[in-house]
């Protein structure tokens, strides 16, 4: 809003609305990028970002954004042209587009954060504005162009990127074809329809364009469907993906004899003959090329505050629901008849839980689409550092809750950007190392079963130098890979003299292990080797807010602990060495010993290990690193669902406490992290010797 804001109104929805296309327009760009450097056209990512650009102008032009409009125009207006070039852009338009996007994405943050859009940088314009002769001479200039038969093409219903597309694929040694598709009854009972089938054809091949037939079609039909593919695929296998006969497939491909027709046209439109349309295409309804799909269709946007109440309330009906409980316990050991109302309480217990899990699914939002962002700021690093980086993806169709993802993304940006920073060489020192040129860095995720989700980013680099992380934290050379990490994590460490744009101020993973061990309750671990690479798995919960705890009481007061952080609930019975001063001893487990822990002792250290030898009966077994840790405790008390509150006062912030709860008395109760409250004692004593096969410094 660049004046008065009398649009004030319309900005919470131009912003998601905006934020949106932007990411959508990202990938695509980047898409093209990828067909450029490759000297191929990108025809549907070219026409995608145009739609983008075209929509992100209108609706600035709409809350009167101005800056925004006049970089979205002349973008725009360079990307139409390459549209009709057939999806071409030339090498030297890809950066000056790159950094449009980035000045808009700007001038949006500036509107969220209630300033007032900047001007659009001057310069920036007038190399947007000279991007049109550019793509103009970028255009292909064939001697000989590949003819398509007009009658099986429709070739006067082709946009030129379309054409293009088709001609290119014959030209790159592919074939161009038409697959008609014939509806029936039949059919459909088996759950072919054109939308199931462009699916299938999909994985065959690709659709440049769908036209529907009305009037004769084969078999008797009066409708039919023309898909016109650019494939490799054999005959047989593309009529199978159709349902079979009556379905048919034709060459694209005009025979060699053929001869244009001598009609006048316009410049750069089909060479057809009136003559050439087939019976019955004249009628032709309306093509479905492609639909734009309506942004918002079948989806409801909803903000995120609103969503944060209805969480609210939700937590607070779980609060009353453990009020009941107790109340009825009460009532039930007073000799009252609690029967029926336990029955309600149950069915209420159970009514809960489905609304719990309809909000949780509200909040969810796809990694996917948290991280799509990350090709870009990759393609950034690559251009900032002179290295060749391949990103790889696998994320798959994981969810997170939207407020650990929020969180969660800085991490993530700061792992990547460290790896291809630090860890991966030049090309140069790649090759002498008998590597590809080219490094990779792949992130994937899976949810496990246990509420958590579990990120692995790994890089195919040097691998961490222990002397030098040691040498910058003025600290003996780690003598596990437990320690490095810890090295690596401390607040102003850097291993570089000076500050550079992407590192050098020591912040990086002091931040990954603040968010991921202190603001999400997770874990943070690390792999690397010697010429081979790092690797650092993640594991945070897929939500913060409401979660399953087990109660149990240690020292004459109550805790909890998230039940997805539990690995095993064991009996202290065969204890191999009894707790010593220190308050460490081993427990036996299924044949293997399994350290253990005073659970009482390590929040009360005043207690004497006297009083430590005869306390916990119960032992909960958790993964520090990834190695098993038993807690012992004095007695279990349950299973129920609670409300994490965090502690965000950093003055009352405890490592090992993630935050606290009321279990329906009106009492405050801790709510414990057991891995970062080990590894804060273990910060405390002499470390263990390092695992073996772990690390090669």
């Amino acid at each position: 809003m660049s004046g008065a804001g009398e649009f004030a109104e319309f900005l919470p929805a131009y912003l998601a609305e905006v934020d949106e296309l932007l990411a959508s327009a990202q990938k695509d760009l980047l898409a093209v990028e990828e067909a450029v450097r490759k000297g191929l056209a990108q025809p549907r990512a070219v026409r995608e970002l145009f739609r983008a650009l075209h929509t992100l102008k209108g609706l600035s032009a709409m809350v009167d954004v101005e800056p925004v409009v006049s970089l979205a125009h002349w973008m725009e207006a360079s990307l139409r042209l390459a549209d009709q070039a057939g999806g071409r852009l030339p090498e030297s338009s890809v950066e000056p587009l790159v950094e449009g996007l980035r000045a808009i994405e700007v001038r949006v943050r500036q509107l969220g954060a209630g300033k007032v859009a900047s001007p659009a940088p001057a310069n920036l314009l007038e190399r947007l504005e000279a991007l049109g002769p550019q793509v103009l001479d970028a255009a292909p200039k064939r001697a000989r162009p590949v003819m398509l038969d007009a009658e099986a093409a429709f070739a006067s219903r082709l946009a030129p990127s379309e054409r293009e597309q088709l001609e290119g694929g014959l030209t790159g040694g592919q074939r161009a074809l038409r697959l008609d598709f014939v509806p029936s009854s039949e059919r459909a009972a088996k759950g072919l329809n054109i939308n199931t089938v462009r699916e299938r054809v999909a994985k065959l091949a690709d659709i440049v364009k769908v036209l529907p037939l009305s009037g004769a079609a084969a078999g008797g039909a009066s409708l039919a469907f023309a898909l016109l593919l650019i494939t490799r695929a054999e005959d047989a296998a593309l009529l199978e993906a159709v349902g079979g006969p009556p379905a048919v497939v034709r060459s694209l491909e005009a025979p060699a004899s053929a001869e244009p027709a001598a009609v006048d046209v316009a410049p750069g439109s089909a060479v057809l003959p009136a003559s050439a349309v087939p019976p019955g295409a004249a009628g032709l309804e309306e093509e479905l090329d492609e639909p734009e799909v309506r942004r918002g269709g079948g989806l409801l946007r909803v903000e995120v505050s609103r969503l944060d109440e209805a969480m609210e309330w939700l937590a607070a009906l779980v609060v009353n629901r453990s009020r009941l409980t107790r109340a009825v316990a009460a009532l039930t050991q007073a000799g009252a008849p609690t029967r029926e109302l336990t029955a309600i309480l149950q069915e209420n217990g159970r009514q809960l839980r489905d609304l719990r899990s309809a909000i949780l699914r509200l909040r969810m939002v796809r990694v996917g689409d948290v991280l799509e962002r990350l090709p870009l700021l990759v393609r950034g690093l690559r251009r900032a550092t002179g290295k060749a980086v391949r990103l790889e993806l696998d994320v798959g169709d994981a969810e997170l809750d939207k407020a650990v993802a929020d969180r969660l993304l800085p991490a993530l940006v700061h792992l990547v950007r460290n790896a291809v920073d630090h860890a991966l060489e030049l090309p140069e020192e790649r090759q002498a190392a008998g590597k590809a040129p080219e490094g990779l860095v792949r992130l994937t995720c899976h949810a496990r079963a246990s509420g958590q989700l579990e990120l692995t980013l790994r890089d195919d680099g040097r691998g961490v130098d222990a002397k030098a992380v040691a040498k910058a934290a003025n600290a003996p050379v780690p003598d596990s890979v437990d320690a490095l990490l810890d090295l690596l994590c401390r607040p102003g460490l850097s291993t570089r003299q000076e500050a550079t744009r992407t590192s050098g101020r020591g912040m990086g993973m002091d931040i990954v292990r603040r968010i991921v061990v202190e603001q999400l309750g997770g874990e943070l671990r690390m792999e690397t080797r010697k010429g081979a690479g790092t690797t650092f798995t993640l594991s945070v919960p897929l939500t913060v807010t409401l979660m399953d705890a087990i109660v149990f009481e240690c020292a004459g007061r109550r805790y909890a602990v998230a039940v997805g952080t539990v690995e095993e609930l064991i009996d202290v019975g065969s204890v191999v060495r009894p707790a010593g001063a220190d308050g460490l001893g081993l427990v036996e487990r299924r044949g293997a010993a399994v350290p253990l822990v005073s659970l009482a002792r390590l929040l009360d250290g005043a207690a004497s290990a006297d009083g430590d030898a005869g306390r916990g009966t119960k032992a909960l077994i958790v993964r520090q690193r990834g190695e098993p840790v038993a807690f012992a405790v004095d007695r279990l008390l349950g299973q129920q669902e609670i409300v994490l509150r965090p502690l965000e006062d950093p003055l009352v912030r405890v490592p090992g406490v993630a935050g606290a709860t009321d279990l329906g008395d009106g009492q405050p109760t801790l709510v414990l992290d057991l891995g970062a409250l080990g590894a804060a004692r273990a910060g405390r004593r002499k470390r263990a010797p390092s695992r073996s096969g772990e690390w090669v410094s």
